[in-house]
Formats: C-alpha cells, sequence, structure tokens
C-alpha cells in the first residue's frame, strides 16, 4: 500500500468518525495515566525500600535498673555480659557496623527528638537503657540478629526497623496493586472503544471496502488504514498521559517535596521518561490485537 493512500484513507476514516476518535484518545489517556500513577507508586516504592533498608538498624536494649522484661528482673545488665554482646555482634558475617550509645547519650538523643513535646520532661537521666544499634549487611538478615540475642543475658528487647518500615511499604503496594486494577479496568473500556470505533469506521466505508474486495486487495491492504487511526489516536492519548504524568511529578516531586524533605529518596521526571516505553508497548500491543480481532470478525476478509 502506498503511504499516500494509506495516509488519505487514515484522514477520510478520522475526518468521518471525529468524535469516536476522540472518546478513544479521552479513555486511553485516563487508562495509561491510572497506569503511570500505579507504576510510579511502585518505583516510588522502590526507591524508598532502597533508601531506607540501607539505614535499617537492629537495636539492642540492654538491661538497666528500670527494666521490667522478664529478661532484665530490674538487675542492671554486667560488663561481662556487655563485652560478650559486643564480641559476638561484631563476629558475626551478616553485622556490617556496631555502634554503642550509653544513657546519657541515649537520652540526650531523646531530648533532642522530643524537645517540643510534653512527654520529654517526664523522662529522667538514666531511665533510658543502653544499647547497641546494629548497621546490617543485609538489612533483610534482620531476624538472624533478632532471634540470636532476644534472649541473651543482659539484653532486655531487641527491635528492628523493619517491621515499622514494611507496613508503609504493605500500603504503597496495596495502593500501586488498586490503581493497576482501576488501569486495567479502564483499558479494557479502551478497548471496548477501539473495537465499536472500528466497527463504526467499517460500516461508514462498507463501499470502499466492497470494492477494494472486489478488485482482489490483500486483508492487510484492507486492514492498514483501521489499524493505523487506532495507532494514531491511542498514541495521541498515550501522549496526553505522559505530559500529565511529567506535569504531576515535575509539580509534586521535583518543585514539591525534594525541596521540604531534601534528606528523602523520591521518584522524578526520569522515572516518567522510563516507563513510557512500557506504557506505549503496551498500548500498541492493546490496539493492534484489538483491531485485528474485531476486523476479523465483522469484515470477513
Amino acid at each position: 500500500m502506498q503511504p499516500r493512500f494509506l495516509l488519505s484513507e487514515v484522514g477520510t476514516g478520522l475526518r468521518r468518525n471525529i468524535s469516536m476518535a476522540v472518546s478513544v484518545v479521552l479513555v486511553t489517556m485516563v487508562s495509561i495515566f491510572l497506569l503511570g500513577l500505579g507504576l510510579l507508586a511502585q518505583r516510588q516504592a522502590d526507591t524508598m525500600k532502597g533508601y531506607w533498608y540501607d539505614r535499617i538498624q537492629v537495636s539492642i536494649y540492654l538491661c538497666n535498673a528500670f527494666a521490667e522484661q522478664p529478661n532484665c528482673r530490674g538487675q542492671a545488665i554486667t560488663d561481662a555480659q556487655r563485652a560478650a554482646i559486643d564480641t559476638q555482634l561484631k563476629a558475626m558475617p551478616e553485622v556490617k557496623e556496631v555502634f554503642f550509645e550509653t544513657e546519657a547519650e541515649a537520652y540526650e538523643r531523646f531530648k533532642e527528638q522530643f524537645r517540643n513535646s510534653p512527654v520529654a520532661g517526664n523522662v529522667e537521666p538514666g531511665f533510658l537503657p543502653e544499647s547497641f544499634r546494629v548497621q546490617l549487611a543485609d538489612p533483610s538478615k534482620y531476624a538472624v540478629i533478632t532471634e540470636q540475642f532476644k534472649s541473651a543475658p543482659g539484653v532486655a528487647q531487641v527491635q528492628d526497623q523493619e517491621k515499622v518500615l514494611s507496613r508503609f511499604f504493605r500500603i504503597i503496594n496495596w495502593i500501586t496493586v488498586l490503581t493497576v486494577a482501576l488501569a486495567a479496568l479502564m483499558a479494557g473500556c479502551a478497548a471496548l472503544l477501539m473495537g465499536t470505533a472500528i466497527r463504526q469506521a467499517a460500516f461508514i466505508r462498507r463501499r470502499e471496502i466492497a470494492i477494494m474486495r472486489l478488485v482482489g486487495a490483500s486483508n492487510w491492504t484492507i486492514r492498514m488504514p483501521f489499524l493505523t487511526e487506532m495507532l494514531l489516536v491511542s498514541g495521541l492519548g498515550v501522549a496526553l498521559a505522559v505530559g500529565l504524568l511529567y506535569a504531576a511529578v515535575g509539580t509534586i516531586f521535583t518543585n514539591g517535596v525534594n525541596e521540604i524533605a531534601q534528606l528523602q529518596a523520591f521518584i522524578g521526571v526520569g522515572d516518567v521518561w522510563a516507563i513510557t516505553p512500557w506504557m506505549l508497548l503496551g498500548v500498541i500491543v492493546l490496539t493492534a490485537l484489538t483491531s485485528l480481532v474485531t476486523l476479523r470478525r465483522y469484515l470477513r476478509v
């Protein structure tokens, strides 16, 4: 098929079916925008995991005179027990670095963190226990430290930050799943709308199709104008969705929270460009399959 003839057929089809073409553009834009939001939410979760997991520490709180845990029974840890824990930690391959915090350091850190809270006045020096802050070589191995030291002599409690962070990431993952599910529903609507648009265009141009079949035109020659039309309108929908995602990420993250929370890891417009080829490829595949199935059923060529 000559390019000039193909472009002429595509232009004629779009002019005759402009309202349906606009509908396909808008539905595609909304579905791809929702899909993009879901993918970006997952990339944000992965980015934050990489940022926070590198900073996850396991805190081993030691017994003091105020500790009521069964492993302490109101008795402070001895020097020998403290030294044994320190030696054991530094010998473990899972441990990257060990920090020891005294009672005085724990009290000063507590006052700094809660300096604007009334609870700061209720804590006295010596009430907060000593602790070992353990940086892991592999943050996912926190359970090894927990199991080994939770019942060790002189240990009041073992606490890891992963439990708190995992809840936050689980929420983000659920948001991602719901967003992608809604995007899949909208993609189904887009496919149905594309099929309707193709059927309507085929009905409008049924005389041209009959003539093309009489003169021996191949199946692909008849299909190409319809397929090209749907690829153009769905591609325009993807372009609009990417523009919306670019504006949203640029406004919210690049020019927003990144300036406020400078020590946090957030996605950027580069992530939008990273997912764009995959979204475009998905739309091309969806459009091609919808067009081919619809034409095969209704044109019977």
